[in-house]
């Protein structure tokens, strides 16, 4: 089941930059302490704190962290109040752009995600205005590996489908219940996971040119470095010609 990676496109996300990891780091640590807060303190009987520590220590986290984020979760302190919040609105192009937060203030939040859509040429829409467009899945990112062997054991694990990209690369995708049973069959027979996450995956994609897609680049920068904002996501595709331009 070969295909072409639209997932760059899907889902942009800046490099760590030094000047940001602050704020990333502040972003993860929230993300720990909710799902610790609502599924408590084990990762393996709850797969959204898994999640959350494998992005974690894929920004370099340190465990000491992680864990006195998870007590803190546990714990229920003050400062454990956040609720998610998902935004849908509409991007340059006419793409459908979903933006999911993490808060406790919805009104600091709204002040902080209308503006950037505003300024980029977009509208912030009601709820279930774009949602449709989307499904909740399981994103599994295997960097290299036997083809048939992991097709095998993904497809046994309880994967629903695997796709090898052009630069041999595998993304593996799953119900979003079935994660965490799909990630363990995958790491137990070997084959080493760059990353595991819930995600949303656009059932329909809009093919950007040279002049909009540096528009939903920005709309996708300005709600990133929204302090409440974890997660964008989008339904705009990027062509190799057209991102060689930017």
């Amino acid at each position: 089941m070969a295909g072409h990676s639209k997932w760059a496109n899907i889902k942009h996300r800046k490099a760590a930059q030094d000047a940001q990891r602050g704020k990333i780091f502040t972003k993860l640590i929230r993300e720990l302490v909710t799902a610790a807060k609502l599924g408590g303190g084990d990762v393996n009987a709850n797969p959204r704190l898994r999640s959350a520590v494998d992005k974690a220590l894929s920004s370099n986290m340190t465990r000491d962290t992680i864990n006195r984020a998870i007590e803190r979760g546990v714990g229920g302190g003050d400062d454990t109040n956040m609720e998610t919040k998902i935004y849908e609105g509409y991007g340059p192009g006419g793409t459908a752009v979903m933006v999911e937060c993490l808060s406790d203030n919805a009104n600091r939040t709204i002040s902080q995600v209308r503006p950037s859509f505003t300024k980029c040429g977009g509208n912030l829409g009601t709820e279930g205005s774009v949602g449709y467009l989307f499904s909740k899945k399981g994103l599994i990112l295997i960097a290299s590996g036997d083809e048939d062997a992991l097709t095998e054991v993904a497809i046994e694990s309880g994967a629903d489908d695997i796709q090898v990209q052009e630069d041999g690369s595998f993304e593996i995708y799953t119900a979003w219940e079935d994660l965490g049973d799909v990630r363990d069959g995958i790491e137990q027979a070997g084959f080493k996971i760059e990353s595991a996450e819930v995600t949303m995956i656009p059932s329909t994609t809009v093919e950007l040119d040279a002049e909009t897609a540096p528009k939903l680049l920005d709309l996708i920068n300005r709600l990133e470095d929204c302090d409440d904002v974890q997660n964008v996501y989008h339904n705009g595709e990027i062509s190799d010609e057209v991102a060689a331009l930017l």
